[in-house]
């Protein structure tokens, strides 16, 4: 059985991958780090270039109409967000604190079966941007965009502004 979180303890950092990240090792530290990632129905992770892309199952998710519940899609792209930053860091070789600023979501239509969601930065320049503004003050933010699919069909559309605090 796996220890409990306690309020107000951190949970320790994964240590930085040697190569390629592995997502496997970050899923599983993931649900350790934040025990509700283990309900959020996340099947598989993939990066490429600039997106971060999770394949969700309904099932855990589902409101009392049978479809997504809202609140369980929102914590999905705002953890999504923080996860793209988090991944975009280790894979420069820093473990730093990241957190949401601000989010925003904006609902299309329901999600009636098992969904994607895709992460990437709003603006192509994004990560430039970031990755200058943490060499010249040690801190930056990111504004990133997440795209909930099920099947062809766009039902949630978010975007949310990602702070990297100061180094210890």
């Amino acid at each position: 059985m796996a220890a409990s979180r306690q309020a107000g303890v951190p949970h320790p950092r994964l240590p930085l991958p040697e190569g390629p990240d592995d997502l496997v090792a970050f899923q599983r530290w993931l649900g350790e780090a934040i025990p509700m990632v283990g309900a959020l129905g996340i099947t598989h992770m993939a990066r490429q270039s600039d997106s971060l892309a999770w394949q969700l199952a309904l099932e855990p998710n589902l409101n009392d109409k049978g479809t997504g519940f809202g609140g369980a899609l929102t914590a999905q792209t705002t953890l999504q967000g923080w996860c793209w930053v988090t991944l975009w860091l280790r894979e420069r070789g820093l473990a730093r604190d990241v957190v949401v600023a601000e989010a925003s979501q904006r609902f299309h239509a329901p999600v009636t079966g098992d969904y994607r969601l895709i992460c990437m930065p709003c603006d192509p320049k994004g990560p430039d941007l970031l990755d200058a503004a943490l060499r010249e003050r040690g801190k930056g933010r990111i504004a990133l965009d997440q795209k909930l699919y099920c099947g062809d069909t766009l039902c949630l559309h978010a975007t949310g502004s990602y702070a990297v605090l100061p180094g210890a």
